[in-house]
Formats: structure tokens, C-alpha cells, sequence
């Protein structure tokens, strides 16, 4: 059979024919339709019933489109003093800009953006309330096109719009009000100001952007308050939710939720203005005139605890940054840098001794020829024992090495130690600021131990010190520093006040500390073993005070130039019942004289005495 014929049978065997062909293909494209409708109809059930395609949900990318939301900034806190003056706080600025876009509309389509007609009076309205000129606000009005020929949704003016006051904002929305204009609009930028300047700078700190490229994000504290306390400071920020036209941009009157923000609470200090002020301004002409590598100061009420003025130098300018450099020191002195503080330590000494019955005031101790020897170390005292033989109270105001090394050896080195730990020495002061040191206690050593007896192979803090200070100013009553008055919520009113803090038990009696006042006043009246006689003075009061000299440590132990010291002085006013303790150091100075650290103290002293009896009105009641 030919394969013509074959094909034929297939044909009439399959009922193959054109008729029944068109059949079988409509009932397949029927039978298909039907599925895919079905197909379709489940998968919109599906889409609407679960909202969501290849796990996209569809009311969120539809809320992306026509909605929108906006952080609303809190507030942080503000810093002041005691009385409430303003230390730092935010000041909002702003820059200008334009829509000129026709489809920002308002409500029954009332205009808001910039139109062509109103250009002149636009620019000149800038002319009159910022640094840009008429001509300037017109190129940047007029050149609003985008390459394609439309028009772009906005315009900026540059620097000169920029850094604008809240004041001049507020002048140029009156003037649009008052000619009645639109289109032209602000945006606001954190700012953070501080008054004062050069104002207890490291101790204050600074603020930042949190992201450099966007300052819209906020500021960050950076050192000091700022930072220790950025979250008490920095509030809550609130949002807002709103409608948004194609282009992104907010519609007016469209806001569909908000959520308030929480500002953040103001920090008052225990600094006064006043006599900060004074200290910064009585730093500046000694720090040119000796030179030193650096200098703190700290002013402190004896019965309380609170610091009344505090600073360093070299310091810089919290506002403008200048002082900011790479050879800035970025250390708040007066709590992270641990140092050797010489004699000022010599009180102590002879308080533990008093303490444990081993100090007679009217008996001599004899100066061994060639000096104390210590193993491998040789001390003498700054005069090489040429005044002849000195009584143990003579030995306090004459600054005698080796006169606090007998008493140390006559307590033993451990029990001298127990006392350094009562002391608070070793220990951080918790203050609560970034990169507090702890100080290091001297080693277990006999020689480390007896030669921290005048002050060296020890380490400490400043704030360590003035609260150890504050055991021999309150009577054996150790008081914890203090630098927060009280913070406050201004939402809900909230006052959470600080109150002085004693710190463990009496460390002496109140004999012994009287005692050692007493005995410090020598330093600067008796004219034969005073070793600061008539040069630290206030007229009308007598003065308890220690001075120290300690020699500086290096790569090779300690260093030998003339210079390598750091000087220091302890004042407690007045002496019979102090209210004030004064503590000052200069490191490496280029030059020295024993009147330096006097050049600041006694000004700063009288002016703290003479308005003494106004303030002990508003005294907080000391620790109990």
C-alpha cells in the first residue's frame, strides 16, 4: 500500500476531518478559558483576603505611596548653674527655601507654592531679613527648571539661606502673611549654644550631629554632661503621619496621627555663674604667664559636697569648637588623669597618725645625716635639714619629707595603707562622668608605702582629693562630690533633687580634724616654718593650707629638669569651721614662684568670702 493511501486510512480512521477538528480545538480553548478564569478568581480572592503578592504586602506599598510620616525632634535638655542660668541649651536654625511646584495645593486648591508673579516680592522680602540680595533670590527662582523643561518641585538658596535665627523666620512669615504670599518655607536644623564660652568646657562638654552628613538626625553629646548624661538629656522623639502627593511631598491639612515628643530634662549644676566665671577668667593670665603643660582648679562647699566652679586648662569653646584641634587635651582632667599629688598628701598622714595616737605636735624627730634611706633611695626634705630640728606640727607647715615618714613608720606601713582605702584613695568617686580613674594605692612594697606617706608612688584624682579633703574641712565627715543640683522634667514637673552623700564611716575625729586645720594655718602665718608665709591671704580670715610640689615620673623613673613637677595647693575657708575647700594644680610649668597658684586663689577667695553671708541663707543642710 502506497504511503498516500496510509495517510488517507489514518485520516478516515481518526474521523480527522476539517469539521470535527474545529470542534475539539473550541472545546479545548473553552475547556482552558474556564480554567484560567477560575485560576484568576481564586488568586484575586486570595490577594484580597491575604493582601499580600510574592509576601509583599499591598496596604503597606500602598501606604508608601499615598502616605508618609515625619520625626518630630524632641527637645534636649538644657544645663544651667545653681540659680538656673542657662549653661547650654537648643537653639533651633533654619534655612529657606521655595515650591514651586503647581501641584502643592492646599485645601479648595488654594495656592501654596511660589508663583511666577509674586517672584519680585519674594526676593525682596529676603533682601530685606537675610545676607541674600534681590538679584541672588531671583536666579535661584528663576533657574528652578529641570533639564526636561519641567519645573522642579523646589528650590534652595545656598549658604546665604542658611544658619537663619527663629527671629528673622519669624519676620519673613509675617511679611508673606501681611502681603498675603506663599511659597516660601523653612526647614529647621538642631543647634546647641552655650553662652558662657570657655565655661567649665570639659566638664560641660559638647555636642555633635549623630550623623555628620544629616544634621536633621540630631546631636550626640561628646564628653562632660553631654555625654555622661545624654540619655536624660536627649528626651523622646515624637512623629507624624500624614497624606503625600505623587511626588513625595506632604499635602497640607492631611496629618492623620501624632505622636507628641518628649523633650529632655534639664540638668541644674551646683556651678555658680558667678564665681565660674571669675575662676576661667583668672586662669587665662597665669596659664600665659607660667606656661604649663596643664592646670585644673576645683571650688567646693565643705559641708555639702557641691562644686561650686571647676575647670582646666587648656580648655576650648564648646560652641564654636575652637580649642578642638589635634593637640586638644580630650580628657576631663579633673576625673580621668590619675597623677602623684606630693605634699597636699601630707595631711592625710598626719591625720591617720593623730587618729592612731602616734602624733605629739611639740615632739622632734631627728633628720638622719644624708638623709632617710630607703633601700636603694635616699629622701630629704627641700631644705636638706638646714633649719635644724622640727616638732611633728612644725613638720605639717614646713612640708618635711621625712618628718611624714617617721610617722608612717611609727603606724606601719599597713595600717598607713588602711588609712589611704578610708581615705577613698584607690577608688573611684563614682561621679558618673566618662573615663573616671581609680587611682592607684601604693605598692605592696615597704618603700612604695612609706614614700606615699609625702605624697609619691601613689596615683590620684582630682575629685579624690577634694573628697578626701572634705573628712578634715567637715570633721571627719567624708562628703562625695557633687556637681548636680537637680533634675528636672519640665512636662510633668518632676524635681528629682540631689542631696549630699557621706561616704563610709568618720575617717578622724573631730578633735583631729580641727587639730589639723590648725596646724595647716601655720603654713601661711608662721613666719618661721611657713612655707608659704604671707602668700595666700584673705583679709579678715585665717586660711588652713598645704601646698605640694611632687616630683613627675618618666620612661625612667622620676624625672630630674627643674620644671618637672606638679605644684599644688589645698585651701580650707574659713579655718576654725570651713565652708569652702579650694584645690589647684600646675603641671610642668616653664616657670615658677611660690606666689603662681596665689595669683588665682586669693582673688577667687575674696570674692567667694565677701558674699559668703548672702548665699548661707540658701545653704543645704549638711549630711547628717
Amino acid at each position: 500500500m502506497s504511503i498516500k493511501n496510509k495517510i488517507k486510512n489514518f485520516v478516515k480512521k481518526k474521523n480527522l476531518n476539517p469539521m470535527n477538528n474545529r470542534k475539539k480545538v473550541g472545546i479545548i480553548l473553552f475547556a482552558t478559558s474556564i480554567g484560567l478564569f477560575f485560576l484568576f478568581a481564586f488568586r484575586l480572592t486570595y490577594i484580597v483576603a491575604v493582601g499580600k503578592v510574592a509576601g509583599v504586602s499591598l496596604p503597606e506599598k500602598t501606604a508608601n505611596l499615598y502616605q508618609g510620616s515625619k520625626v518630630v525632634k524632641a527637645k534636649r535638655g538644657a544645663i544651667l548653674d545653681r540659680n538656673g542660668e542657662v549653661i547650654a541649651e537648643d537653639a533651633t536654625s533654619y534655612s529657606v527655601y521655595a515650591i514651586l511646584s503647581e501641584s502643592y495645593l492646599g485645601e479648595e486648591n488654594k495656592k501654596l507654592y511660589a508663583q511666577k508673579k509674586d517672584f519680585q516680592a519674594l526676593a525682596e522680602i529676603l533682601d530685606r531679613n537675610t545676607e541674600l540680595t534681590k538679584d541672588e533670590v531671583l536666579k535661584y527662582l528663576n533657574s528652578g527648571v529641570n533639564e526636561d523643561g519641567s519645573v522642579k518641585f523646589q528650590v534652595e538658596f545656598g549658604i546665604k539661606g542658611k544658619n537663619i535665627t527663629l527671629e528673622t523666620r519669624q519676620k519673613i512669615e509675617d511679611e508673606l502673611k501681611q502681603n498675603k504670599l506663599a511659597g516660601l518655607y523653612f526647614e529647621g536644623h538642631p543647634a546647641r549654644i552655650y553662652p558662657n564660652g570657655v565655661f567649665a568646657s570639659h566638664f560641660i562638654g559638647y555636642t555633635d550631629s549623630v550623623d555628620a552628613e544629616d544634621d536633621s538626625k540630631g546631636l550626640v553629646g561628646k564628653m562632660g554632661l553631654e555625654e555622661s548624661y545624654n540619655d536624660i538629656l536627649k528626651g523622646q522623639d515624637g512623629k507624624i503621619e500624614y497624606e503625600k502627593d505623587v511626588y513625595g511631598n506632604p499635602l497640607p491639612g492631611t496629618v492623620a496621627s501624632k505622636k507628641e515628643a518628649i523633650d529632655g530634662k534639664d540638668i541644674y549644676t551646683t556651678l555658680d555663674s558667678r564665681i565660674q566665671s571669675r575662676l576661667e577668667v583668672l586662669l587665662d593670665p597665669v596659664v600665659e604667664e607660667f606656661k604649663p603643660e596643664d592646670m585644673t582648679a576645683m571650688l567646693m562647699k565643705a559641708k555639702t559636697g557641691e562644686i561650686l566652679a571647676m575647670s582646666q586648662r587648656p580648655s576650648f569653646n564648646p560652641e564654636t569648637k575652637e580649642g578642638l584641634g589635634k593637640d586638644t587635651v580630650w580628657r576631663n582632667i579633673l576625673v580621668e588623669d590619675k597623677f602623684e599629688p606630693g605634699s597636699t598628701m601630707k595631711l592625710f598622714t598626719a591625720a591617720a597618725a593623730m587618729q592612731e595616737g602616734k602624733f605629739n605636735p611639740n615632739a622632734t624627730f631627728a633628720y638622719p645625716a644624708g638623709g632617710y634611706k630607703l633601700d636603694d633611695r635616699t629622701v630629704n626634705d627641700h631644705d636638706f635639714g638646714a633649719v635644724g630640728p622640727l616638732t611633728f606640727r612644725q613638720a605639717i607647715s614646713w612640708s618635711s619629707n621625712v618628718g611624714m615618714l617617721t610617722l608612717e613608720q611609727m603606724m606601719g606601713g599597713d595600717k598607713w595603707k588602711e588609712y589611704l582605702e578610708k581615705f577613698g584613695f584607690g577608688k573611684s568617686t563614682n561621679s558618673g562622668l566618662v573615663g573616671e580613674s581609680a587611682g592607684e594605692l601604693p605598692g605592696d612594697n615597704w618603700v612604695d608605702q612609706a614614700m606615699s606617706s609625702f605624697g609619691q608612688a601613689i596615683s590620684v584624682t582630682n575629685f579624690q582629693m577634694m573628697q578626701a579633703y572634705t573628712a578634715i574641712a567637715n570633721d571627719g565627715s567624708m562628703l562625695k562630690p557633687q556637681y548636680i543640683s537637680k533634675i528636672v522634667d519640665k512636662g510633668t514637673g518632676e524635681e528629682k533633687v540631689t542631696q549630699p552623700e557621706k561616704v563610709g564611716q568618720p575617717v578622724i575625729t573631730p578633735q583631729a580634724a580641727s587639730d589639723i586645720r590648725t596646724y595647716m594655718i601655720d603654713t601661711v602665718e608662721d613666719p618661721n616654718y611657713g612655707i608659704a608665709y604671707d602668700v595666700y591671704k584673705i583679709p579678715g580670715y585665717h586660711i588652713a593650707a598645704k601646698t605640694g610640689t611632687a616630683q613627675i615620673t618618666g620612661d625612667n623613673g622620676y624625672m630630674a629638669g627643674l620644671t618637672d613637677y606638679t605644684y599644688s595647693v589645698v585651701e580650707m575657708v574659713p579655718a576654725d569651721n570651713p565652708e569652702y575647700i579650694l584645690y589647684l594644680t600646675m603641671k610642668k610649668p616653664q616657670t615658677y614662684t611660690r606666689e603662681a597658684l596665689a595669683k588665682i586663689a586669693n582673688p577667687l577667695m575674696q570674692v567667694v568670702m565677701d558674699s559668703m553671708d548672702s548665699e548661707s541663707n540658701a545653704t543645704v543642710e549638711p549630711a547628717k
